[in-house]
């Protein structure tokens, strides 16, 4: 038997990708300083001797090196080294804005003469 010379290329270097790396969504609270925004990421939770399910929201802040994001978008964010003493988050795009559709549901409708207002 020949022998056969192992042609296979050279062992890559392990690199950690963004698959180990924490990803959440939320909607932006506030877009006010300089390529950062808050992220107000909401999650339910199950009371341990209630057995209640309650939501229970927690606030982030992300890096938004393009400064794209307005208040009230909906964005991704992802684990990344601390780049402050708060922000230990990046901003992924693309985004998408809030839906408007239960804001215009909740409009103010006048009272008719009885009282009653009408849907």
């Amino acid at each position: 038997m020949a022998e056969q010379k192992n042609t296979s290329p050279a062992k890559k270097k392990f690199q950690p990708s963004n698959i180990f790396k924490k990803r959440l969504r939320g909607i932006v609270v506030s877009a006010k300083m300089q390529k950062t925004v808050v992220v107000a990421v909401s999650t339910l939770k199950k009371h341990p001797k209630y057995q209640k399910r309650y939501r229970f929201t927690q606030k982030y802040k992300a890096h938004d090196q393009q400064e794209q994001c307005q208040a009230g978008d909906r964005v991704e964010i992802i684990e990344c080294r601390p780049l402050s003493r708060d922000k230990k988050w990046r901003v992924i795009y693309p985004k998408s804005p809030v839906s408007k559709s239960s804001a215009d549901s909740k409009k103010e409708v006048a009272p008719d003469k009885e009282g009653w207002s009408k849907p």
